[in-house]
């Protein structure tokens, strides 16, 4: 008997022609490159030379190369050496660094009672500073206009019942009455990060020091206030910026005494049409807030916020 032979196939490795083929690489259709990410990049880039970029290398050409002639740093030796420039920056800085301690002690004692102690509508006053932060700054200063002002409730309540020709309050046009209405407008954003950092205390924390017989005001110092610190650093350097930049609270009190780095840049620019004295006040006040924010981010680094 004859024994069966094998029959022929394919040889192993090679493809068979059928189905099972391998595909051939250079009939593989080619993977879509994926984009750079810098060129995603580029629009926002874009936009923000065109929106901020660019008018701000404008006002810094302005202030070193002016339109009227001059040196590089003539304006900058004449706005320096001027009594205007040197009050209005004191007032900018005491302004700011005040308003930011009263928003500071404020906000935290605020902070305190709505996280902490139980009252009704204590929800919906944490739900109030949220649609509070979208206020203009002129509406605050308004509403303490009409409280304060001149012809204002609290002086039409005195001369109704004294007879008096006209009424004791008349703060709100000097410094004290812009510090009051920044302070007013201003404190919310410090509530409103302090607020979120107590929602993240641990109430057992708190809990074991009562029961240790501590006292609120050392529970307060010992375990409350080192976990707002951060927050109180975040919302203080923000209020301190912004009360660097401020120029509708101190322009609708009516202040007239009142000129700060902004204002001084309203009446170098729009009254006087000193336009590289105004440039070179913007400048100083631009380095002074983006040194600030600058330092913050620093030391927040460091501290581990």
């Amino acid at each position: 008997m004859d024994s069966a032979r094998p029959v022929p196939g394919p040889a192993l490795g090679r493809p068979s022609g059928g189905d099972g083929a391998a595909p051939s690489p250079r009939g593989a259709a080619a993977a879509p490159r994926a984009l750079p990410r810098s060129v995603w990049a580029l629009p926002p880039v874009a936009v923000l030379a065109l929106l901020f970029l660019y008018p701000l290398a404008l006002v810094v050409q302005q202030s070193l190369t002016p339109d009227g002639g001059g040196g590089a740093f003539d304006a900058y030796a004449r706005v320096f050496g001027s009594r205007a420039f040197h009050d209005a920056l004191g007032t900018t800085v005491w302004l700011a660094v005040g308003a930011t301690l009263g928003c500071l002690v404020l906000g935290f004692t605020l902070a305190l009672v709505i996280a902490f102690v139980p009252f009704p509508g204590a929800r919906a006053v944490a739900k109030f500073i949220d649609v509070f932060l979208s206020f203009p700054s002129f509406l605050i200063t308004l509403a303490l206009l009409f409280l304060y002002g001149t012809v204002g409730m609290a002086n039409g309540l005195v001369t109704e019942f004294t007879g008096a020709a006209e009424g004791p309050f008349h703060f709100l046009t000097t410094p004290w009455g812009v510090l009051l209405a920044e302070i007013t407008y201003f404190t919310p954003f410090v509530i409103r990060p302090l607020l979120a950092a107590f929602s993240q205390l641990d109430t057992a924390q708190l809990e074991v020091a009562a029961g240790l017989g501590a006292r609120p005001a050392r529970i307060v110092r010992q375990v409350i206030l080192p976990e707002a610190l951060p927050a109180l650093g975040a919302g203080g350097s923000l209020v301190l910026v912004m009360c660097l930049n401020e120029f509708g609270i101190v322009l609708f009190t009516g202040a007239k005494d009142v000129t700060t780095l902004p204002m001084l840049v309203y009446g170098k620019a729009i009254l006087e049409s000193d336009y590289p004295a105004a440039c070179v006040v913007a400048v100083v006040n631009i380095a002074i807030s983006v040194g600030l924010f600058g330092l913050y981010r620093v030391v927040s680094k460091r501290a581990g916020a």
